[in-house]
Parts: C-alpha cells; sequence; structure tokens
C-alpha cells in the first residue's frame, strides 16, 4: 500500500496529476481545491496517498496534508458517499470548514458539493456529527489546527491531537475536540489540560 509520493510533477490531468517517481509515474486523482494548489509541472511535490484495491484496479488519491485524506475515508463512511463524492466534496470546503459544517449541521452548506443532494446532505451531517464536536460560531481556530495550507500548530494543541489519535481518535475528531478546548482554555493552555478539555468534549 502506498501511504506518501514525493516526487515531481510530470503533467496533469482533469481529474488528476502525474508524479514522476524516480522515473516511474503515477496517476493520482486529487479534488479540485488540491489540483490548483499543486505545483507546477517540473516542480517538486509531496502528497499524502490514499489506496483504494479493487478487483480490477488500484487507484491513488492524492492530499496535501493527513487531514484532508483522514476526511476523505471518514466520507466514505456514509452510504451513498463513495470517493467521487468525497473528493467533490473536498473540492470545495477546507478540513476546517467541512468541519464546521458538521459540526453546526449545516445541510444546505454540505449540499454545495457536486452529487450531494439534500438527502445525502442530511445523512452526512447526522452521521458525522460526533466526529466534529461544535467549537462555536467562529472556527478560525479549527480550522487552523484542521490543517490549513498556511497554518502551524501551537505545540502544546499539535501534542494533544497527537494524544487523542494514539487513543484511537480519528485526527478529524481529533483536531475538533482540541479546537474546541484550544478556544475554551486559551492558547496558553498546556497539553494535558488540552488533552482533558479534548475527552470532555469528545464524551459529549
Amino acid at each position: 500500500m502506498i501511504g506518501k509520493l514525493r516526487g515531481v510533477v510530470d503533467s496533469f490531468g482533469e481529474d488528476h496529476v502525474i508524479i514522476d517517481v524516480n522515473g516511474v509515474g503515477y496517476v493520482v486523482a486529487c479534488s479540485g481545491r488540491t489540483l490548483q494548489n499543486l505545483p507546477r509541472a517540473g516542480e517538486a511535490v509531496a502528497l499524502a496517498i490514499e489506496t483504494q484495491v479493487r478487483e480490477d484496479s488500484i487507484r491513488l488519491f492524492g492530499f496535501p496534508q493527513e487531514t484532508e485524506r483522514d476526511w476523505f475515508r471518514l466520507l466514505q463512511n456514509v452510504q451513498g458517499v463513495g470517493a467521487k463524492v468525497a473528493l467533490a466534496i473536498l473540492s470545495i470546503f477546507s478540513p476546517g470548514e467541512l468541519a464546521s459544517a458538521i459540526a453546526t449541521q449545516d445541510k444546505a452548506m454540505v449540499s454545495r458539493a457536486a452529487g450531494v443532494g439534500p438527502k445525502l446532505a442530511a445523512r452526512i451531517v447526522a452521521e458525522l456529527k460526533d466526529k466534529a464536536p461544535a467549537f462555536g460560531a467562529a472556527d478560525v481556530v479549527a480550522a487552523r489546527l484542521a490543517g490549513e495550507e498556511s497554518a502551524v500548530e501551537p505545540g502544546a494543541a499539535r501534542d494533544a491531537i497527537s494524544a487523542l489519535c494514539n487513543l484511537g481518535y480519528a485526527r478529524p475528531q481529533a483536531v475538533a475536540a482540541i479546537a474546541a478546548g484550544v478556544k475554551a482554555l486559551g492558547e496558553g493552555a498546556d497539553a494535558s489540560a488540552l488533552i482533558r478539555r479534548g475527552l470532555k468534549e469528545l464524551a459529549k
């Protein structure tokens, strides 16, 4: 199984990029957002990879951060959401925006994605609600911790997220819970306090 690719951008397709790794070209399907933000042909690139093996094919899906890959996996746990729909959702939402939409049960926002009707949007926010604890109207902290390209996680928050992941929680859950903790306790809170607060959020 391939979990990460580091190489050079060879060329682009409508929904994929070909990455040259030591002379081997890997076809990697990506969301529209990811394709728009990739370097130009000939430049270095590194992507987190989700490998899906079927009877008649092996497909690679690429993401700029592991957080986005985690959401890709999580979305497909919802009945009616396959790889194509999951990529469509990630084409218009950053991890932080998606976490906010689900935490606030914003079905209309989720239904903006191609292939997502009102019923499917309702199912997504309902089934994934517990994966993204509510963290208030503003999601600045959550968006940053969820892996925005310009973000750098504070040390204590990063350690707290890692600790929750080690306890078995999916990264999107851990990010949302610690984001709520940071907002409640302040950015000066230490990792142990954030972990305790995060566990309370996850227990709601």
